[in-house]
């Protein structure tokens, strides 16, 4: 009797093991997939030192995940149009054919109309792919193309938006909460730099995100509303004389802009063979002035 009861405890414990390793196994390898890490250097010698218009900022070796500039990169912010990056990966990843047609709903652009929002130039009842609605939300930053995929793909914006605030979540990004997937301003709009690069470095892993937030030009096919089809660009690149750099260029950017938020702009450069994300807002001027933020860019980019 003795001797069963040995057998019993023995397998007990053998059973336990394994399971503990199993568990062990696997469990990092999830957190690795879905939560992008950074690592800050120890020395503060390894840190960029640059004099920036924008008032936080992150660089980030996409290489080596690590952290080269950092300018109150944890602080509360509002990211204006930088929204719509996170617009446009929830809805890649909720897409199953970017060929599928749909018509823009009328009621979305009333209320657009009224606040101003930045629109790609679609027209109410066009019919367009959801790949023209992805370039439109991305290129030309149009608020009625991000509300069209929400609509589209979650029934409402309200419902797309939960999914946005889920991904942020899933992503570590600790100090986020979106209200809206145009990125107009609301108190309870926020995010910092450093959950924004947190977000470009998983979305830039996805081909089609990567596709779109690269692209200089896109055009769209003849539609209903538009016989001869529309050509965007994206609005970084169209306030660029260049995208050279020193030992490089700037592949791609999304730019934005709200009273509240200044001048904003997420940025992806290869330098010397790597690549790097910056992330900076709160720049001075508008629109119609100087743009701080791509100035900032050159500046950071050219000190690698």
């Amino acid at each position: 009797m003795f001797k069963r009861k040995g057998i019993f405890s023995i397998l007990f414990i053998f059973i336990m093991v394994f399971i503990y390793f199993i568990v062990a196994k696997e469990t990092p390898m999830s957190l690795r997939v879905d939560k992008p890490t950074l690592v800050t250097p120890t020395k503060s010698g390894d840190m960029l030192d640059v004099n920036l218009f924008s008032s936080n900022a992150i660089l980030v070796n996409l290489d080596e995940n690590q952290v080269l500039l950092d300018k109150n990169s944890e602080e509360i912010i509002y990211p204006a149009s930088l929204t719509k990056m996170m617009t446009v990966l929830v809805a890649i990843e909720q897409i199953q054919n970017l060929q599928e047609e749909i018509v823009l709903p009328k009621n979305i652009f009333n209320d657009l109309y009224e606040e101003n929002a930045s629109l790609a130039g679609f027209l109410p009842n066009e019919k367009l792919t959801l790949e023209d609605l992805l370039y439109g939300s991305m290129l030309p930053s149009g608020a009625e193309a991000s509300i069209g995929l929400a609509e589209y793909i979650a029934g409402s914006e309200r419902k797309f938006v939960n999914l946005m605030n889920e991904k942020a979540q899933q992503l570590g990004m600790k100090n986020t909460h979106f209200m809206n997937t145009t990125g107009l301003h609301h108190r309870e709009h926020y995010t910092t730099v450093k959950d924004m690069s947190l977000l470009l470095q998983y979305a830039l892993t996805n081909n089609e995100f990567r596709n779109v937030y690269t692209a200089e030009r896109y055009s769209i096919k003849p539609t209903n509303l538009h016989p001869e089809g529309i050509t965007f660009t994206s609005r970084m690149f169209q306030n660029m004389t260049t995208s050279a750099l020193p030992g490089g260029e700037i592949l791609g950017g999304k730019t934005g802009y709200t009273e509240d938020a200044g001048l904003c702009l997420a940025s992806l450069a290869t330098v010397n063979g790597q690549e790097y994300v910056l992330v900076t807002v709160g720049a001075e001027g508008n629109p119609r002035t100087e743009q701080y933020n791509i100035t900032d860019a050159f500046s950071v980019y050219s000190q690698l």
